[in-house]
């Protein structure tokens, strides 16, 4: 029996509004589906250097759109038009937008097996094992994969196989609920350009995976050459199922060894997740030492390449740590609870001249107030990587702020301070 939606809303209030500042609009979310209404934002945008990692997107999608022999033309037209919408959309925008780089990732990555070969860069076999043996002495991947059990072959498929196709969307969810607004924009930008940056490595230099060095040896390899399961093939037969030997050997980027965006994902998932949850941090490396094993185990990459995903994806979240990411406020239970956010690991300047803060903006995600002044000081970021529309017709809250005594509005924090028992 399906529980009652107005059940289902008292507990969302009573677990995550119950703390929420009647006057803050920070997590407030655009409910609207006027589209002029998206488009006299972009004309009113100031348009600023980061802004052109839509030019980087629109070039790329271009470009697949151009080499994609399937689906066909009709399709494609009608893929990029529902996407344009979604765009255009405030209520839908204000999540695709963030979602782009993930998605120009996505159609980049699927549509690699359309690339001629005469366009491709020859396929390096030996530079990765010869790394390997140079600066580990032996190559990591046969020898965890030398004891081969059921047992073993499970416990690397739970990481490998599912805990990494379903980890962005649990870690989406959870930072959604629980960080600052704000975060999750950065979280999806950085998770798809760091993705994005990982392809484009691969399609430049091209490297042979363990899997093929068990079965070739170290001969040249081609493009013609299939792709392989690895120990995925062993966990398919244990559960009676053909889950990975048909999609790997059809994969369209067989040589994409290095970087390992299994190990990119994953740190990048925990640096965040850490971010957010410090106390987690132990659990959450372990997860990554998890599925480098597995990775390992299932001769999908050496360890190399494992280490360069994780390089990958540290430089990534530092650049945008330092100047985009909301600062955690360890007494926020929840993204209600703030009622003020800081970006970057620099503080807020205490006098910065700003323009007037409109609900809903374009590049807006929220009230910034500078701490230790007495007047809010509005702030509107420069950046889409902070990017999340805000707007909300729900009465609750548009309650004006007003102080108990007087039933004024209250116009300091030193005032909200006192109202609010601090």
């Amino acid at each position: 029996m399906l529980l009652p939606t107005t059940y289902l809303r008292r507990k969302f209030r009573t677990l995550f509004l119950s703390d929420v500042t009647p006057s803050s609009t920070l997590a407030r979310l655009e409910t609207s589906w006027d589209i002029k209404k998206t488009l006299k934002r972009v004309q009113a945008h100031e348009y600023v250097a980061t802004d052109l990692q839509y030019l980087l997107d629109f070039c790329i999608i271009l470009f697949v759109l151009f080499i994609a022999a399937e689906p066909g033309p009709l399709f494609r037209l009608f893929i990029a038009i529902g996407f344009s919408l979604l765009l255009l959309i405030p209520i839908t925008s204000q999540f695709f937008f963030p979602f782009l780089p993930i998605g120009t990732w996505l159609f980049l990555f699927f549509s690699c097996r359309f690339i001629p070969a005469s366009w491709r860069p020859p396929i390096w076999v030996r530079v990765l094992p010869s790394l390997e043996t140079i600066i580990y002495g032996g190559n990591l991947s046969n020898i965890l994969a030398a004891q081969q059990k059921p047992f073993l072959d499970i416990l690397a498929w739970i990481p490998y196989g599912l805990i990494h196709f379903g980890a962005p969307f649990v870690c989406s969810g959870i930072i959604f609920l629980f960080a600052a607004p704000g975060t999750l924009p950065v979280f999806a930008r950085s998770f798809g350009y760091m993705n994005l940056i990982g392809v484009s490595i691969q399609l430049i230099f091209p490297c042979s995976p363990p899997w093929y060095e068990n079965l070739y040896g170290l001969v040249p390899a081609t493009y013609d050459v299939k792709g392989s399961p690895g120990g995925l093939a062993r966990v398919d037969q244990i559960i009676g199922l053909d889950l990975y030997t048909s999609s790997f050997t059809a994969s369209p980027m067989v040589f994409g060894a290095f970087p390992s965006l299994h190990s990119g994902c994953a740190v990048i998932e925990v640096l965040f997740m850490s971010y957010v949850f410090p106390r987690l941090t132990p659990v959450l490396l372990g997860y990554i030492l998890w599925i480098w094993w597995s990775t390992m185990y299932l001769t999908h990459h050496y360890f190399v390449d494992l280490i360069g995903g994780a390089l990958l994806s540290i430089s990534v979240f530092l650049l945008v740590a330092r100047s985009y990411l909301p600062k955690v406020q360890s007494d926020k239970p929840s993204r209600w609870a703030y009622d003020y956010i800081e970006l970057g690991v620099l503080p807020v300047p205490k006098a910065r001249l700003t323009k007037e803060y409109t609900p809903g903006d374009w590049a807006a995600s929220g009230e910034y107030y500078t701490p230790g002044n007495a007047t809010p000081v509005v702030e509107t970021p420069t950046s889409e990587w902070e990017i999340e529309t805000l707007a909300d017709n729900d009465d609750e809250f548009n309650r004006p702020l007003v102080n108990p005594n007087n039933h004024k509005p209250l116009r300091t924090l030193n005032e909200k301070a006192v109202y609010e028992g601090a």
